[in-house]
This record gives structure tokens, sequence and C-alpha cells, in this order.
């Protein structure tokens, strides 16, 4: 019985996906209004009423009040309000409707696979936590992509005339934020799914990104697969998987396929010797957590920088060469700390703290160790190396990426040291910006031997 409600509930939250369908034919302004009177109507709903046993799901329950759909009229209402205020050409109605399908109808159907999931596990005590599964993400990515560009197409075909192709792209990439941002939250998904897919929508809408359709479906299972090998791998959880696959759709589409192969020699190696004497760091209690599984904060922190650099590279391609560099310097910082890490972890020598030098415990924010150090020159100048092969036959390149990478760990190193012991960044924090940091030597370093 339980099992059916849930699904009942489910299917009345798809069902006012629908609402997107009337989009063209009212003024903006009115959906607007009619969205915050909805927000206001299901806010003073009592906990005792049958509307609210209709549509109440877990975490409404919880809370006594209908949280989920006022956040999700509330949000609508604030997207349709920066439409109305920027117009049509610059935030497109089609976009505000296509995330509004990726909240409904891909988040909608994907609980109702979460809902099957958790039901069969029958784990009682677990109620109250949210379930995901590597289905569901799968199925968010299809129905969400599906019905977003429907949807889109929908309302662009009253309004902008926007190429499908665009469609399409702008509809996986906001399903698949989408998909990602709801392995993140606990109970702001109506807020923060529609409003961060609308968002990156609107970003590569800016772009004019126009993507041949079969070439984009080809590089979402390429990307998808690769994500999944790595989780079933235990390299990744579920977050990560859906991290990588929005980062190979939009570094392939920026760039070349070449330059996705060296972001995913990162993941591995760093895979890899998370997994190097993990035993050996677990009893010392330097271990990476979750047995070396890797979530999105760490894809996006050691990621970032080249992700934007791969979509400058797209947007300014005659500064290709040295966005390259850049691009290739951020990833060779990556790999070169994540050895130095737990390669250097393992050195049975008392490492020493990179601004006084002095021996700490192994493990200690900032410590550095000649094995460390081997293993960061080892990582850096293994990017650059595969650079060379797969994309630039260039030994100027080598030296660049390499010294980047190597310069980087050891900033990554001294903002451990100092910003991170004092609590003004995090781990992930300090990754960012050691990875900007390895981008921006690279880059120079590159331009200068060029000129």
């Amino acid at each position: 019985m339980r099992l059916i409600s849930g699904y009942k509930k489910q299917s009345i939250y798809i069902f006012i996906g629908l609402i997107a369908l009337l989009f063209p034919y009212f003024d903006t302004s009115y959906f607007v209004l009619a969205f915050l009177v909805g927000a206001l109507f299901f806010s003073f709903i009592p906990p005792e009423s049958p509307i609210f046993n209709a549509l109440a799901r877990e975490c409404d329950i919880k809370a006594r009040n209908l949280t989920g759909l006022i956040q999700l009229f509330f949000t609508m209402a604030f997207l349709l309000t920066i439409g109305l205020v920027l117009g049509d050409n610059k935030f497109p109605l089609f976009i505000i409707g296509a995330a509004f399908a990726i909240i409904t109808f891909g988040d909608g159907v994907a609980d109702v696979i979460n809902i099957h999931e958790k039901t069969k596990r029958q784990d009682k005590t677990q109620n109250d936590i949210k379930f995901y599964s590597p289905k569901s993400s799968i199925v968010f990515l299809i129905s969400g992509s599906v019905c977003a560009f429907l949807a889109g197409a929908w309302i662009s075909g009253f309004t902008l005339q926007v190429p499908y192709g665009m469609i399409i792209f702008l509809s996986v990439i906001g399903a698949n934020t989408g998909a990602l941002l709801e392995t993140m939250t606990e109970t702001e998904d109506n807020i923060i799914i529609p409003f961060g897919s609308a968002m990156v929508m609107w970003l590569f809408y800016t772009f004019s990104y126009n993507v041949d359709t079969v070439y984009l479906m080809e590089i979402l299972v390429f990307s998808f697969v690769l994500g999944y090998l790595a989780y079933r791998a235990r390299i990744a959880d579920i977050s990560a998987m859906l991290s990588a696959t929005l980062l190979g759709v939009v570094i392939i589409v920026s760039s070349e396929l070449s330059w996705f192969f060296i972001l995913l020699a990162f993941f591995l190696l760093g895979g890899l010797f998370t997994r190097y004497k993990y035993n050996y760091k677990l009893a010392r209690g330097i271990a990476e957590g979750k047995g070396g599984v890797r979530g999105y904060k760490n894809v996006f922190s050691n990621s970032l920088a080249a992700l934007s650099l791969a979509i400058s590279y797209g947007i300014f391609p005659s500064h290709g060469v040295v966005l390259l560099a850049a691009y290739l310097g951020s990833i060779a910082t990556a790999t070169g700390d994540t050895l130095a890490s737990e390669i250097g972890e393992t050195c049975k020598q008392e490492p020493r703290m990179i601004t006084t030098f002095k021996k700490v415990r192994a493990g200690t924010d900032g410590a550095i160790s000649d094995l460390g150090e081997g293993a960061a020159f080892f990582g850096s100048l293994v990017i650059a190396l595969l650079a060379f092969v797969l994309i630039k036959n260039d030994f100027g390149l080598i030296l660049a990426v390499t010294a980047g990478g190597f310069i980087g760990t050891n900033i990554d190193s001294v903002l451990g040291a100092t910003l991170q012991q004092k609590g003004y960044l995090s781990n992930n924090g300090v990754n960012l910006f050691a990875t900007i940091s390895g981008a921006i030597i690279s880059g120079m370093l590159y331009y200068i031997m060029g000129s």
C-alpha cells in the first residue's frame, strides 16, 4: 500500500510538469503570479488535510509542510521573473520550460525507480535516508533529456525558433546537471535542480553551442560508460560518475576527444595509486576515506580549471595553443599532487613541512618528502608525455606542462601548510587553487618559450 501511495504522489509531481506546455500561450507575468499564488496556497495546507496526504512525500511529512511543492513553485516564479526582466532573447522561456521538465519528469521518474529500489531493500531503518542508484541516475538522464527537449522544442516553436540541435544539446547538459545535483542534495532538490539546470543551459546557450545530435549521443554514451566503469571499479561514487559524464560531454564538445583522454588519465592514475599500499596507509590513519572512492567534490576541485579552459578553447580558438598548455598544466598539477600524496605517504622517512622544513607526522597538510616530490614530478611528466603523443609533438610543451604541474603541486603543499591548516581553505579548495596556479604557470611558460 505504501509503495502504491508513493507511486501516486510521484505521478502527481510528474503531471505538474505539463504546465510547461502552457508557457507559450500566456504572458510570462501571469505564470509568475500563478506560481507565487500556488506556493502560498500549498504553504497554508494543514498536515491533517486530504490534500496534504495526497501530495506529501517523506521529507514533507517530516517537516509537516508541503515543502517540496512550495520550493518548486517559488523557484519557477524566480526563474520566470529573471526571464521577464532580461527578455526572451537573453534568457529564453524554452530554457525555463526545459528546466521545469527536468525537475518534474526527470527527477519524478527517477524517484519512482528509487522508491522501487528502496522497497526491495526492505531496510526499515533507512526510510528517511535519500537513496540513489546507477539505474535511477540513468533514468533521470534519459527521461530528463527527452522531456526537456520536448518542452524546449514546443516552447521554442512559438518564440525564438532555436535549432533542434542546440535544444538537444542543452537538454542533455541540463539533465546531466540535474541528475548530478540530485546526488548532492538532501531536501532542497526542487530549488537546486531546476535553478542549476537552467543556469547551465543558459550558459551554453549564451555561447551558441550547436552540436551534431549523433555525435552528441556518441559522446554521452562514451562518457557515461567510462563513468559507470569507474563506479563499478569503486574508483568513483554515483555523484563522481555523473560528474565525469558531464565533464566528458562538455570537454569533448568544446575541444577534442584527446583532451578528455588526458583528463581520464589523471582519474585512472589517481584511482590506481589511491589503492597503492592502501592497507598500510589505513593502518597509519592517513588513507583516503570511503575505501578510496572519490566523490563529486574531488572531481570538480581537480577538474574545474581544466573544464573552464576547455570551454575557453571552444570559444576562443585563436588562443588555442596557450589554452592547451594551461589545460594540461592544471591536469599535471592534479596528477602530481595526487601521486605525491598517495605515494609520498608510504615513505618510511618522516616528512618535513614545506614552509619550515621541520619534521612532521605523515599525512600532515603541507608535508613533503623526497619520495613525494619524485612522485609529483613523475605524475606531471606522464601527463606531459601523453599530451606529446596524443595532441601535439612539441618538446616545449613537455617542459612547460611538467614544470607547471610540479610547481603547482608544491603550491598545493604551501596552501595546505598555511591556509588549510588555519581553516581558511578545505582540501578541495586547496586543490582548486593549486590547479589554477599550475595552469597559469604552464600557460605562461609555453607562451614565453613560443615568443
